[in-house]
């Protein structure tokens, strides 16, 4: 296996100003109410408050690929966690698994009423064919295989998001 592919963040630098989040949701257009990532502030309003910018961590060894029972989630050659929404039935398995929140859900409904499930893709789309139009109405834009930084980390004001 090459390098991983992972996001780090330096909670010195991150800010809480979302731009991350806003750069996620316009490059990918996800739908109302889901949001593949999210600013989590830790102690806030005290001395040493700190913020941290979080997604799918794309985990080597992801909880989320091992509950699947439809096994619509894999890891790509990089190590970037991906998802087939045409396999996926929508059960949640995956947002119970996964200590970051990362599987999103379009509805709020009882198992299997929820939709296909949505998280971040590192910008690397899904299993349709590179930038194709299918790939980009699935999983938004397929940066990484246009040779670019994911959305969120390229337009980090402060350089928190790597």
């Amino acid at each position: 296996m090459s390098a991983r592919m992972k996001f780090i963040c330096d909670t010195e630098r991150c800010i809480d100003c979302n731009g991350c989040v806003t750069a996620c949701k316009n490059e990918n257009e996800t739908p109302w109410g889901v949001n593949r990532r999210r600013v989590v502030t830790i102690n806030d309003g005290v001395p040493g408050e700190r913020s941290v910018s979080i997604a799918c961590m794309h985990c080597t060894d992801a909880p989320c690929l091992d509950v699947c029972p439809v096994n619509c989630i894999y890891h790509t050659e990089d190590g970037i966690v991906l998802h087939s929404k045409d396999q996926c039935i929508g059960c949640g398995y995956c947002s119970y698994a996964c200590p970051f929140g990362a599987p999103q859900f379009p509805e709020t409904g009882l198992f299997n009423h929820r939709g296909k499930m949505d998280k971040c893709t590192f910008c690397a789309g899904g299993p349709e064919p590179d930038t194709s139009d299918a790939e980009f109405k699935k999983y938004g834009r397929n940066r990484i295989a246009e040779g670019k930084l994911p959305a969120c980390a390229e337009m980090c004001g402060t350089k928190a998001l790597l």
